[in-house]
């Protein structure tokens, strides 16, 4: 074995880009190449076992919309492999069948397999070239599913989506959540510009599904879904899924024949990915064996599938007294939406690690409206996400906010709020995901199986 456990793997994985560190790439366009994936995929066979795909992209929520489409297909009978990004605590749990990571003896064992067409190809890159990550843990994860008998396989995209490795993949179906500024270095300064990286996870003669856009974003979709005589159908915001309220663990919905329904996962949003999920695995499944979609039968499925969705780290209350939650909130939209789907007590006290490629100002501002405290942290367990220095950060918080501190490290950052709020309070961890996943071991939670 060529791999003595999984971290000897990880670093193997990135040795490509690892030389990359300190260059400086341009827009996604320039600098990214799934030609290597590609490759890899062909002189391993990876695409020859009989599956379909489904590819999630978009700016907000993709992640919550994966696991819920493959969480309801598996309640109608199919084995469901995902990709999402990025992971919280282990890169395995971005590998999944019905829920359950990758195994590390798994993960190590496939990836020893296709080490020498890894090499082989990588012998060959020169300049600015690399073998992309992602589409290394593409490789293992088609390979991982062939051996565990996967139908069906819904994978999130890690950004954009034209010149993303996700986006080889023979996908009859498109879904698309909400289309905002972002990584705009990489995808360009307009919504236009980046919902076209977006819409090129698309395939000709495939189907796409997308949640109300932005006009821009919504004609550039149906653009490339012409270009390629794709079915393209836009979900209306009348059409979306009706929120009811909420529940101790999540929400309530009423959402067309299917009636009201109870998703567990906290946030007003979850119904829009709900609706688009719903729209999704019911497209996926009209093209595999199960039962028909006009019995009580499939109704039930969906009811049930709702109901067992786990996506930790989104709206995630950790413990009781004070109340503390966390959400990979990082966006002035997912910032409101936190403070309208979360009960709050006083004092709210409010952690925030925000990258500096997000609009941390305006998440700032949002947070400062109600909170008593704010407490500025970072991570530095991804070089990838990265973090305005102390002093910026400060000087933007403190526009909205007399008190504001910074603390380097998250452990420092709960103790200070926790000695802000009180047993009665509410504290927010309002984090980017390395940081979701640093909460996460705090509190000691396995995620290997959702």
């Amino acid at each position: 074995m060529r791999f003595y456990d999984e971290g000897e793997a990880i670093t193997y994985i990135f040795r490509s880009i690892a030389r990359l560190r300190d260059v400086e790439r341009g827009p996604d366009e320039e600098s990214r190449d799934t030609t290597p994936t590609k490759q890899l995929i062909q002189m391993a066979d990876l695409l020859d076992y009989p599956r379909e795909y489904a590819v999630v992209t978009g700016s907000k929520g993709k992640g919550s919309t994966t696991v819920i489409t493959a969480k309801l297909l598996q309640h109608l009978g199919h084995t469901v492999g995902t990709i999402t990004s990025p992971h919280l605590v282990s890169w395995r749990e971005r590998i999944r069948v019905n829920g359950r990571a990758i195994p590390s003896a798994d993960f190590v064992r496939i990836l020893d397999g296709l080490s020498p067409y890894i090499d082989q190809i990588e012998s060959t890159l020169t300049g600015k070239q690399y073998f992309s990550p992602q589409g290394i843990f593409l490789a293992v994860a088609l390979r991982w599913f062939d051996e565990q008998g996967v139908n069906a396989a819904v994978l999130e995209v890690g950004r954009g989506g034209r010149y993303d490795d996700i986006s080889v993949v023979p996908n009859r179906l498109a879904l698309f959540t909400p289309i905002m500024l972002e990584h705009v270095k990489q995808l360009g300064r307009t919504i236009e510009r980046i919902a076209w990286h977006k819409a090129g996870i698309i395939k000709p003669y495939s189907y796409a599904y997308s949640v109300p856009q932005a006009p821009e974003a919504l004609a550039m979709i149906q653009t490339e879904a012409d270009a390629v005589n794709a079915e393209f159908a836009w979900i209306a915001p009348q059409d979306m899924g009706e929120y009811l309220g909420e529940t101790e663990t999540g929400v309530r919905m009423r959402y067309g024949r299917y009636g009201d329904m109870t998703l567990s996962l906290k946030g007003t949003y979850q119904v829009m990915n709900a609706t688009l999920a719903i729209q999704g695995a019911g497209n996926m499944h009209g093209r595999l064996a199960g039962i028909s979609h006009a019995s009580p039968e499939y109704v039930a499925a969906i009811h049930t599938g709702l109901a067992d969705v786990k996506w930790y780290g989104r709206m995630h209350k950790l413990q009781d007294r004070p109340a503390i939650w966390v959400d990979g909130s990082t966006t002035v939209v997912a910032a409101r939406s936190v403070l309208e789907s979360i009960p709050l007590t006083t004092p709210l006290i409010t952690i925030l690690g925000t990258p500096s490629d997000r609009d941390y100002d305006g998440v700032y501002k949002v947070f400062a409206e109600r909170s008593a405290a704010l407490i500025l942290t970072e991570s530095k367990i991804n070089f990838n996400v990265r973090f305005p220095d102390p002093d910026t950060a400060l000087t933007a918080a403190r526009q909205y906010h007399s008190d504001v501190t910074y603390v380097p490290s998250l452990d420092r950052a709960v103790e200070l709020a926790r000695a802000k709020a009180g047993l009665d309070g509410t504290i927010v961890l309002a984090v980017a995901q390395p940081l979701v996943g640093e909460a996460m071991l705090l509190w000691g939670f396995n995620l290997d199986s959702i």
